[in-house]
């Protein structure tokens, strides 16, 4: 039955849902995924009980009873649908399972395998396997492999002999491939990582902004960093664990115009930056990090939000990961993001400063 066809709260025979029924009514008729394992319904004309994502037919609410659990609808004599099975793993739950699966021979195989391997292992054929995987994870497994190689690459380059070395280990067939995309993966030439930025200069800068202590350093192609903290030794020291080679130099008459565009910034967040970012991370981080710098000012979106913005629905606590691993702060807006309730979660430099941004835009939380 399509959609637009299941009886609303407010039935045509003048049944009328209220509370937490209504509430219960609205995810079954909308087949809501994210209500799966809250409750179930069963309906007294079948004798049968589902879960609220269920596909079947939707039956009428004078029918229709909710049970918080599969063994009290049991208890009231109602027998599990076969079409959605209530009393096992839910469809989303499979789906993750399935792609763990595939992840982990992805991240211990020498070689990519093939899409068909992949999706043998997940159990599902290559073309749903392929939808799946995107699905839950936000990337295809080719964008997930090319990932998962980087970050390979990256720890790897460290301890090689040489790039070549670490590029085989990494699992690239050949140089040529990695290559072809490695300073947009590491921010800078794969020989420059292993020497720990060796050779690379990064202009930074230390004062006092609004909210504490702030870092800003940028490479020839942009900001790299904004670091807020108490400690302004802490910052310097954050700057250089990632770099421990690379020419950490003291801002020029240019970069200081630029530290002061960021301070103000930081006071006053409703107006644009303008100026370039040097964004490295993953695949998956970048969409993450691009759809946070789309959330209007003044306003919140939660991880769920952002999950389903870049079409990856499942993927919230990778969100919040990705959210968590941004080294740019405020003009890549991770302070924006709230929990589903609308409070304050996590903030890589403190909640108090979370909340500050957020009244600066208006925003009280």
């Amino acid at each position: 039955m399509a959609r637009q066809d299941v009886p609303s709260i407010a039935d045509p025979a003048g049944c009328r849902l209220e509370g937490g029924d209504a509430a219960r009514w609205a995810a079954l008729a909308s087949r809501d995924e994210a209500a799966d394992g809250s409750f179930v319904y069963a309906v007294r004309t079948t004798g049968i009980y589902c879960r609220p994502s269920c596909a079947a037919r939707a039956p009428r609410p004078e029918n229709v009873s909710f049970h918080a659990t599969c063994a009290e609808a049991e208890e009231a004599g109602f027998r599990a649908c076969k079409r959605c099975l209530p009393n096992e793993p839910s469809l989303a739950l499979r789906r993750a399972e399935a792609v763990a699966r595939a992840c982990r021979l992805i991240d211990e195989a020498e070689t990519l395998p093939d899409l068909g391997a992949l999706a043998e292992a997940a159990g599902l054929s290559a073309f749903h396997f392929h939808r799946v995987f995107k699905t839950v994870t936000g990337v295809t497994p080719k964008s997930y492999a090319a990932a998962r190689r980087a970050e390979a690459l990256a720890s790897g380059l460290s301890r090689a002999a040489s790039v070549t070395q670490a590029i085989y280990e990494a699992g690239y067939a050949s140089p040529s491939r990695f290559y072809a995309e490695a300073t947009n993966r590491l921010g800078m030439a794969p020989e420059t990582y292993r020497r720990g930025g060796e050779g690379v200069a990064i202009r930074f800068g230390i004062g006092q902004c609004a909210l504490g202590a702030i870092l800003v350093a940028a490479t020839v192609k942009g900001i790299c960093a904004i670091l807020l903290g108490d400690d302004p030794d802490q910052l310097s020291r954050d700057l250089q664990d990632r770099f421990p080679k690379a020419d950490l130099l003291g801002g020029d008459a240019a970069f200081e115009s630029w530290m002061a565009q960021v301070v103000g910034f930081v006071a006053t967040p409703a107006r644009d930056l303008g100026l370039p970012l040097d964004i490295g991370g993953t695949a998956f981080q970048q969409r993450v990090w691009d759809a946070l710098r789309k959330i209007p000012i003044g306003t919140t979106a939660t991880y769920a939000d952002i999950a389903r913005a870049i079409g990856a629905p499942a993927a919230s606590r990778a969100v919040a990961l990705a959210c968590g691993a941004n080294s740019i702060a405020v003009a890549i807006p991770c302070h924006r993001v709230v929990r589903s309730d609308g409070s304050l979660s996590g903030y890589r430099w403190g909640v108090a400063r979370k909340r500050a941004l957020l009244a600066r835009e208006g925003v009280v939380v």
